[in-house]
């Protein structure tokens, strides 16, 4: 028996700023989408396209408040060819959170504060 990744799932507050953001901030884009019939959430899958990995956003019709995202201690990485320009990017439109400069790598955060690692491609 093997398993293999298919993809991660967040729920998100705005789905359009959400959309805006991932697109902006990592290139990422719109692969495939579910409007559930009566109207009460709505699936977006992301994809970068060159790995089968997707993040799925989730938006509910009925959610008004941000989700408690506890101590936020969990997160997605991404590799980049071009660190030194995605941290200029990502410092440019304020969304740097936190940054490990000993380690080569920093975290950024989406608009409902997942946090999302930045690495160097090695």
């Amino acid at each position: 028996m093997k398993f293999n990744f298919a993809h991660n799932n967040f729920n998100v507050l705005d789905l359009e700023k959400s959309l805006d953001f991932y697109q902006e901030a990592l290139g990422l884009v719109e692969v495939k989408r579910y409007v559930q019939e009566n109207g009460e959430f709505i699936l977006v899958y992301l994809g970068d396209g060159s790995t089968r990995h997707s993040l799925e956003l989730t938006w509910l019709k009925d959610r008004k408040e941000p989700y408690n995202l506890g101590e936020n201690e969990f997160h997605l990485a991404f590799t980049v060819d071009d660190f030194d320009a995605a941290y200029q990017k990502h410092k440019q439109m304020g969304c740097i959170c936190y940054e490990n400069k000993a380690m080569g790598i920093y975290f950024i955060t989406d608009p409902d504060n997942y946090w999302l690692e930045i690495l160097p491609a090695k």
